[in-house]
């Protein structure tokens, strides 16, 4: 069941762990392209120093204050592609951003569009990854995720233990660098291989 708008107008830190063991889906031509949503990370808003919004309202966070249930879709490091889901009422800018897939569905055109990597874990295990395999990029920014061409589905799956930590690549957001606002499926070999820094 496609998830409605209601689902997203919550608090993303209420929305982040929700959409694990959801289902995202693409559609690509006549094919749908679609995986089990394994890791998420919430930016919760103006005050969160590691979230887009933190800046003001810009052309690229405007989406963010618009309404809840929206794609959210930059660029980084000059070629790999972000997908966050707007969530919140309108006018408050948070969004949630989903960090690794485990493929589902058409998994072989998934890998093509990855350059083949031959393992299935290899395949969306990232932010940039899973964008590359289901062919997400600028022009599905602002896309409504209660549309026909991307969206959030509710199977009734399980996704396992949930578990935390700091959001990756955060540690220019001071106290906000550490906050446990990564969820991800304990156990799941398709979460993202994160390095965290090892305090001595």
């Amino acid at each position: 069941m496609k998830l409605d708008r209601s689902f997203y107008d919550r608090p993303a830190l209420e929305v982040a762990p929700d959409l694990l063991g959801k289902v995202l889906v693409r559609r690509l031509g006549r094919k749908k392209l679609s995986g089990i949503i394994v890791e998420t990370e919430a930016y919760v808003g103006p005050h969160d120093l590691a979230c887009h919004a933190s800046k003001g309202r810009t052309p690229r966070t405007d989406v963010m204050f618009g309404p809840p249930g929206r794609a959210y879709v930059y660029m980084i490091y000059g070629f790999h592609f972000c997908f966050n889901v707007v969530t919140e009422g309108e006018g408050y800018p948070a969004a949630v951003l989903i960090r690794a897939l485990e493929p589902l569905g058409n998994v072989e055109v998934m890998r093509g569009l990855r350059n083949s990597p031959p393992r299935d874990i290899d395949i969306a295990s990232g932010p940039g990854k899973l964008c590359k395999a289901l062919s997400i990029d600028k022009t599905l920014n602002r896309e409504d995720l209660a549309g026909k061409v991307l969206w959030i589905e509710d199977n009734g799956l399980d996704p396992g233990p949930l578990l935390t930590s700091p959001r990756v690549g955060v540690d220019y957001a001071g106290e906000y660098k550490d906050k446990p606002w990564r969820f991800y499926a304990g156990g799941n070999p398709h979460v993202s291989r994160v390095r965290f820094k090892v305090e001595n």
